[in-house]
This record gives C-alpha cells, sequence and structure tokens, in this order.
C-alpha cells in the first residue's frame, strides 16, 4: 500500500490540473483519482504509477518554485506518456526551455552534490576491475591528465544504458551486467573510455538543446584502439541488457530532464 503523502507536499490543485489535462489530451474511459505531490528526488524526475483507480504522481521539489505553466508542461508530459498520447508541442517546448535553463541546471548541480547517491568506491568487480583500466586509459589517451574518480559498478542492472559520469559527485559508474566473463575486457575498457571523455568534454546546454556528444567528443572516441571491435561486439548484441528487464506489477510513466 503507497503511504498517503503529507499535506505539505501535496501540490495544491494537483488533482484538478490532471484531471483537466486528462480531458484535453483526450485519455478515454473514467479518469483515476489523482494522488499529486512533490517529491525531493536527486534530480528532475517525475513519475506516474496507476494502481487500480488511482494514480500516484510524483515532481520534483525542483517545481515547487517553478511557474504554474510548467508544472502544467510536467503534468502534460507525465499523462502522454503513460495513455501514450502526444503532449502539446508548446508544452513540451515550455518544460525544455525551463530543464535546460542556467538557473535551473545550477539548481540541479547544487541538489545532486546534495542528494546524489554517491557510490562506494568499489572497482573491482567479480570478473573485471575498473581501477587498472582507468589508469591505462588515462596515461594513453589523456597523459595522465584526468583526476581519477570514483569508480565502481552499479547496484542494480540497468535496463538502458552501460556507464554514466556523475560530474556533481564526480563519479563514473558501469552497468553491473557488463561484469561478465563474456564480456571482453576491450569492450568494458571502451565504455569506461567513453565514460571518461564526458569527464574532458563536458556537457552543454545551449538554445534548448542537450549537446553530450560534440564533434570533438566523436572524434577522439574514435581514437580507442579496439572501437570497431568495441562497436561490432555491442551491434551484435543488441539487446545485453534483455535479462535485467521485469514485467511491471501496474502501470507507470515518467521521465527526467538529462543533467549528465
Amino acid at each position: 500500500m503507497k503511504p498517503v503523502p503529507s499535506r505539505e507536499n501535496l501540490v495544491p490543485g494537483g488533482e484538478r490540473l490532471f484531471h483537466r489535462l486528462y480531458t484535453r489530451l483526450g485519455c478515454f474511459g473514467r479518469p483515476p483519482n489523482f494522488v499529486v505531490e512533490f517529491h525531493p528526488y536527486a534530480d528532475l524526475t517525475q513519475t506516474i504509477r496507476l494502481r487500480d483507480d488511482t494514480a500516484f504522481v510524483r515532481l520534483s521539489d525542483v517545481l515547487r518554485d517553478a511557474s504554474p505553466p510548467v508544472i502544467e508542461a510536467a503534468a502534460a508530459i507525465l499523462l502522454a506518456r503513460l495513455y501514450r498520447k502526444r503532449a502539446p508541442k508548446e508544452m513540451a517546448q515550455l518544460y525544455r526551455e525551463f530543464s535546460y535553463a542556467p538557473g535551473t541546471r545550477q539548481q540541479l548541480f547544487d541538489l545532486r552534490q546534495r542528494r546524489a547517491r554517491r557510490a562506494e568506491h568499489k572497482p573491482a568487480g567479480r570478473h573485471h576491475n575498473l581501477e587498472p583500466l582507468f589508469a591505462r586509459l588515462n596515461d594513453a589517451y589523456f597523459n595522465g591528465a584526468l583526476e581519477p574518480p570514483r569508480l565502481g559498478w552499479s547496484a542494480r542492472a540497468w535496463k538502458s544504458q552501460l556507464g554514466c559520469f556523475d560530474p556533481a559527485v564526480g563519479q563514473i559508474l558501469l552497468n553491473r551486467h557488463l561484469d561478465k566473463p563474456s564480456v571482453p575486457e576491450y569492450v568494458v575498457a571502451y565504455v569506461l573510455y567513453h565514460e571518461m571523455l564526458h569527464v574532458k568534454h563536458p556537457v552543454k546546454f545551449e538554445r534548448c538543446r542537450r549537446k553530450s556528444h560534440s564533434s570533438a567528443f566523436r572524434k577522439e572516441e574514435k581514437r580507442f584502439a579496439d572501437y570497431d571491435r568495441a562497436i561490432k561486439f555491442l551491434d551484435g548484441n543488441p539487446d545485453p541488457l534483455a535479462e535485467s528487464r521485469r514485467e511491471a506489477r501496474t502501470r507507470a510513466a515518467s521521465f527526467r530532464s538529462e543533467f549528465f
């Protein structure tokens, strides 16, 4: 049973807002009861979960000080994803402008420094050790200039990403599903090298666009000695993360504005 949110965390007028958007988006059937609250996520995450006749909505508390149209846009995007509709273009654009604004990015950076989970520095997995790999790659491709971040493997299997660099807490994590004897070391090295390039080439947000893989980034990425072999291996295993996927027990939707 999902706990009832405290009164101070409830979004004022949240239920009315979602009912109105439910009709506007053309969702069919009787609308559920909406319980809408602000939640202290470590980033700009919005979620909705439908259980029986109740939809539990959690909006990032970063939206507490956002304008009503921005909150409305976040709600529309959530409902559109849950009911497989298309959110109005102007709403999607408004939300993108808010999430990519310099003030929002700085607020998220400060927030992640306080709330983001700092993984324990455990680079040695069952089959692959990231620490010597990092040292070798740092010497070979970065002239030893990169400060060693916290290295480790994801606590749980990720469904879609192979690696992640979090600049707010200075850590690189790789998907634990790469830590297998069936995954060659050069593939793990390639994924780690890719994340190291993100350290050198930080993500930029310009003109409501996220630039995470610039032309300079892609050019350096192809300098990796086993680039072609690694890409061929990953292309030959189009769904290496399939075993981590499970059927959801409830209908749910979420979205997170890219921070990295």
